[in-house]
């Protein structure tokens, strides 16, 4: 054939073309038969997973953003760290709650052998207020045993008067110090809610960009074993045709084995990806929810959101300020600033007056004199002082401590953020630049691949060669997935290190 060919160069052509008009006619029919083998296997039973990746064309993105709102609107986390601010609540009520007013009732009665002993009965209502104490009473006591100090007219003895203190308490007490440390614990208590919504969401980002991963990988396996598969197809009609060796035809076959097993680990790895996603969904009254069939990830977004130096110069600035760490740590840094006020308080002696005015007849505004400090009155003082202060001045000196250690911690908590938030960012702008270098790799690897297939169609080349260039493409696209994840997973990773659960 060959001499033939030489002498008759017309022959030769001839040749060359039934040859390729051959080769593509079982490629068609290869993929005819394909495709009726897909669409015999759509209509049996699958799994949720294998239906959502055949049905391609139907399936609806969920996008990141989606992902986010139904976390935070129905995630047990998401809903236990909101009650984070609701407990602050409650204990700024009952700081708030030393401030309520009182009322007292005291009766006591002895008798004994016929002869009544005492019978007393006090009625008070205390109003704290925020130096002090205002009080009001009324007492009634009999008995032929009573201290004659505790007697009252036979109407009652009325009584209002307040309790002041000139010395410890006069400018801060405890009242006081808990209700304005409560106040900052609100404060504590939201950063902390942030903090939990925040780690979270960074969590989900991550198991969401796995997912994409694991469905992209899949979905490309799914097209490598099709491939390779009806490329088997068409190297086995060849070899029976005689066009080709039948080693050519087992190199096919090997390769397809090679892609099925892969493919098989495809769809373990997407499925438990999905299952991962799915512990994030929940609907109404607690309820757990699953993917649907036809929800896939959202395609990667490149490069409208790569992040510039004005987004990291941004991104610190708002951690310096608004960082849920940091905000803890200024807010532990005043409820301590708050105790040592305190403690320099208990420095100052005791000294508390008391003064009442007394009246028989309250509601006779005529027969009080007004002589409040000549008649009818009741005055007091209190007064202590510790010589050593050994007590109080440790107090204020741990008190003390605490704040160094405060500040240190505060410190060193701002170093590590900032250096977090760069050393994301360096690995963000990394994997930029390897996103765009493997994006390259892919166009050339394409073609070769390309190159390869019409050099064999020229009978020039073979199939080993042609899976070897499709093997190198192959893997060339999943590292460019597997860098599309690790991208948008550092960009989480950012986000978070600034605090923020977003980018905007």
């Amino acid at each position: 054939m060959s001499q033939l060919s030489g002498k008759y160069p017309l022959i030769s052509e001839l040749h060359k073309n039934v040859r390729l008009l051959l080769f593509s006619i079982s490629l068609l029919g290869s993929y005819l038969e394909s495709l009726a083998q897909e669409t015999r296997i759509s209509t049996a039973k699958t799994t949720p997973t294998e239906q959502l990746l055949k049905d391609r064309d139907s399936s609806k993105a969920m996008k990141l953003e989606e992902f986010y709102e139904r976390i935070l609107a129905y995630h047990p986390v998401a809903k236990q760290a909101a009650l984070l601010s609701q407990e602050a609540k409650q204990e700024l009520r009952m700081a708030r709650g030393n401030f309520d007013p009182k009322i007292e009732a005291i009766w006591d009665r002895k008798e004994f052998g016929n002869t009544e002993y005492y019978n007393t009965l006090d009625n008070v209502l205390k109003l704290p207020v925020w130096i002090g104490e205002l009080k009001g009473g009324y007492e009634y006591n009999r008995g032929n045993y009573l201290n004659p100090e505790n007697r009252t007219p036979s109407t009652g003895l009325g009584y209002a008067g307040i309790s002041v203190p000139l010395g410890q308490g006069l400018i801060i007490d405890a009242r006081r110090a808990t209700l304005r440390q409560a106040q900052y614990f609100q404060q504590i208590a939201e950063a902390d809610r942030v903090k939990e919504i925040n780690k979270l969401l960074l969590n989900a980002a991550k198991d969401y960009w796995n997912w994409y991963v694991a469905y992209n990988e899949f979905r490309l396996m799914e097209d490598a074993v099709n491939l390779a598969q009806l490329r088997f197809n068409a190297s086995k009609e060849r070899v029976i045709n005689g066009d080709l060796a039948p080693i050519d035809s087992v190199e096919a076959k090997t390769l397809l084995q090679e892609r099925s097993i892969q493919y098989q680990q495809t769809i373990i790895n997407q499925q438990n990806a999905q299952l991962l996603v799915s512990n994030y969904l929940w609907g109404d009254n607690n309820t757990p929810l699953e993917l649907e069939a036809d929800i896939a990830p959202a395609s990667f977004n490149w490069p409208l959101q790569a992040v510039t130096e004005e987004t990291l110069s941004s991104l610190m600035d708002y951690a310096r300020a608004q960082h849920p760490e940091l905000v803890k740590l200024d807010f532990k840094l005043k409820q301590l600033n708050v105790e040592e006020r305190l403690q320099r308080d208990r420095l100052k002696p005791v000294l508390n007056v008391n003064y009442n005015f007394l009246t028989a007849t309250p509601l006779a505004m005529d027969d009080m004199n007004m002589a409040l400090l000549r008649n009818n009155y009741k005055f007091g003082a209190q007064f202590s002082f510790p010589l050593f202060l050994r007590k109080e001045r440790a107090k204020l000196g741990l008190t003390q401590i605490k704040q160094s250690q405060t500040s240190f911690e505060r410190l060193q908590v701002n170093r590590e953020l900032i250096n977090t938030i760069q050393a994301s960012y360096n690995s963000l702008k990394n994997l930029e630049g390897l996103i765009l270098l493997q994006q390259d790799m892919i166009t050339n690897y394409e073609q070769l691949r390309n190159g390869e297939v019409q050099k064999f169609e020229a009978g020039e080349s073979s199939i080993f060669l042609i899976n070897s260039r499709e093997t190198k493409l192959i893997d060339a696209q999943v590292k460019l997935i597997d860098l599309h994840g690790k991208y948008e997973k550092e960009k989480a990773t950012l986000i978070w290190a600034a605090g923020r659960s977003t980018l905007e």
